[in-house]
């Protein structure tokens, strides 16, 4: 078997593997790296020592099976059998819907989390986006200070496992997204620096050094990153990767790294004849990100919108702190602006960040597809101080409100884990560093940050105390019981009312109508021949839909067809689907 590695400041670097010690060479074509032939099959254990130095995991290892700072191992991707005769599913038409594999089932496995995918199918949704998998130190956590980026985390089930998960969920006719963290590695276990260049000082982050995608080294970081998101649409069959944060990712070649990357991902996408697509978690409200490449952007085919929910958010639960501030001023203004422009902060005033921020969306080149839409995610739940859900607080009612103004919206819509059924469990913040400094550490800045904002240190959970992660596992009890069911079934309802419903699926920002009332909690708005109502309030509204309605297709609660001048009495705290004749 060939092994490489690229170690480009070393005078020797040394094979550890299958019982042999062996040199490897220098390899004369490409300068910093090291090659050798020995004797391996899949499972073989292998490391590299620099200049006779510890032996370390290999950078581009495939497998940790004793974690971040074991030895590597072999994968041989050839011994999997595929089962699923996948086409691929794109974004156009997509619901998706964020898992933590960890949290999705007690037992936070890939294999447990695969065998409660037909309820997802029911469901509706058409993607899966998986939060990240690399090895990360101990058995729970996010994900986000994972190591290793072309392995899987072990206690998860390791390469296998993965496989079997994606090919269940495309048995099932669902996509599969992975998120992938190229912004920073964990501060456990990784190894890097040790090797080579891989991070700078030249750019800073809220995690230290910066990934090195410009400084002196940075096309071999590049072609690491840009390796190691091929593997995972490759080697795994996944559909399509979600980018965290990619505001920290600090380049300023002229080639930016996420143009690359996106060329890199359509070329795989026509070799494999199936589509690929890249979602980017993106706080500059630039919609050069989402443009394509031809037409001077950065070429991602679409990105977490973080102004829908902030709307949303702000309308539903009063709150005003942060950066909610600005759209809990006027929030049904707020939502009608996202329907119709996109991005709210489209460079307006930002109070929470005291400048200007964002630029206009040309609604006539992106469409809104482009732009995923949600009320909750594992940041906007799992980053309070308590993890408490908007179930914890609203009525079943607002609850279905919010979900309308999702699931018939232009943009892609996106749901977190058990918010279709209004979960009662928490999703908190919870790691198992290994390292007792580290976790005291991380232990003491999570008190720290929100003893900031008024909590006492007692009421904030300790992210290194198992029942943290506990906590916050979904309980399969409740989707068929009481105010849960009911809410499910507006999800389904709604997601395939989506479907059927072209309407629905327009992504043309500009031809969409809203209408609202700030002081009586009131917003509707029109896709197509369909107009949808919203009462936030705590009674009855009418609600002037500008023409008659035809047919009511979906109700949160009973309402009467509108009088003829298309006047619809909305119940409290409800919301209503309708077609014009």
């Amino acid at each position: 078997m060939h092994f490489e590695v690229w170690a480009p400041q070393a005078e020797r670097v040394t094979l550890h593997g299958a019982g042999v010690t062996g040199a490897l060479e220098r390899d004369r074509d490409r300068p910093g790296w090291w090659a050798g032939q020995a004797d391996a099959t899949d499972g073989t254990r292998y490391g590299f020592a620099l200049d006779d130095g510890p032996v370390l995991p290999d950078p581009r290892s495939r497998r940790q099976p004793d974690g971040p700072d074991g030895l590597s191992a072999v994968v041989d991707h050839r011994r999997y059998a595929w089962r699923a005769d996948w086409a691929g599913r794109g974004l156009t038409g997509a619901v998706l819907y964020e898992l933590h594999v960890g949290t999705y089932t007690r037992e936070g496995t890939l294999d447990a989390a695969a065998a409660r995918l037909g309820h997802l199918a029911e469901l509706g949704v058409t993607h899966v986006e998986l939060m990240p998998l690399c090895p990360v130190p101990g058995r729970h956590g996010w994900g986000y200070d994972g190591v290793s980026l072309w392995a899987v985390h072990e206690p998860y089930g390791g390469p296998e496992a993965l496989k079997r998960f994606v090919d269940t969920a495309h048995e099932h006719g669902l996509g599969v997204v992975l998120d992938v963290v190229h912004n920073h590695l964990g501060p456990s276990g990784n190894h890097l620096s040790a090797y080579g260049p891989y991070f700078t000082d030249t750019h800073h982050t809220p995690w230290g050094s910066a990934v090195n995608l410009d400084a002196p080294g940075s096309d071999e970081v590049r072609a690491f990153l840009i390796g190691s998101a091929l593997a995972w649409l490759r080697d795994y069959r996944v559909d399509g990767l979600r980018l965290d944060a990619i505001h920290e990712l600090h380049d300023q070649r002229a080639l930016p790294f996420l143009e690359e990357l996106s060329a890199a991902v359509d070329g795989l996408a026509g070799q494999l004849d199936r589509p690929l697509f890249l979602i980017g978690e993106s706080d500059l409200g630039d919609p050069r990100v989402v443009t394509p490449r031809a037409e001077g952007g950065l070429g991602l085919h679409a990105q977490w919108n973080d102004d829908v929910h902030h709307a949303i958010h702000a309308a539903v639960t009063g709150e005003r702190q942060g950066y909610y501030a600005d759209f809990a001023r006027a929030p049904l203004a707020a939502v009608a602006k996202t329907l119709t422009h996109g991005f709210f902060h489209d460079g307006t005033f930002s109070s929470f960040r005291d400048r200007h921020h964002g630029r206009p969306l040309d609604r006539t080149r992106v469409p809104a597809h482009r732009l995923l839409a949600y009320t909750q995610t594992h940041d906007q739940v799992g980053n309070r101080a308590q993890g408490d859900r908007l179930s914890a607080s609203l009525s079943p009612g607002l609850l279905a409100c919010a979900a309308t103004l999702v699931l018939t919206g232009p943009f892609t819509p996106m749901l977190f884990m058990g918010e279709e059924w209004a979960a009662g469990t928490p999703w908190q913040y919870f790691t198992d560093h290994t390292d007792p400094g580290l976790a005291d550490a991380v232990r003491k800045g999570r008190r720290r940050e929100f003893a900031a904002h008024g909590w006492a240190e007692e009421d904030v959970p300790d992210p290194q105390n198992p029942a943290t992660r506990e906590r916050s596992c979904l309980d399969w009890s409740e989707p068929g019981t009481g105010h849960h069911a009911r809410v499910l079934a507006w999800y389904r309802e709604l997601i395939a009312l989506r479907r059927a419903r072209t309407d629905l699926q327009d992504p043309d920002l500009a031809a969409v109508r809203v209408a609202y009332d700030e002081e009586a909690r009131w917003i509707a708005y029109r896709r197509g021949d369909l107009r949808v109502a919203v009462n936030l309030s705590g009674a009855p509204v009418s609600i002037p839909l500008g023409r008659p309605v035809a047919q009511v297709l979906a109700a949160w609660d009973p309402v009467e067809l509108p009088v003829s001048d298309g006047t619809l009495t909305v119940p409290p705290e409800s919301s209503v689907i309708a077609v014009a004749p």
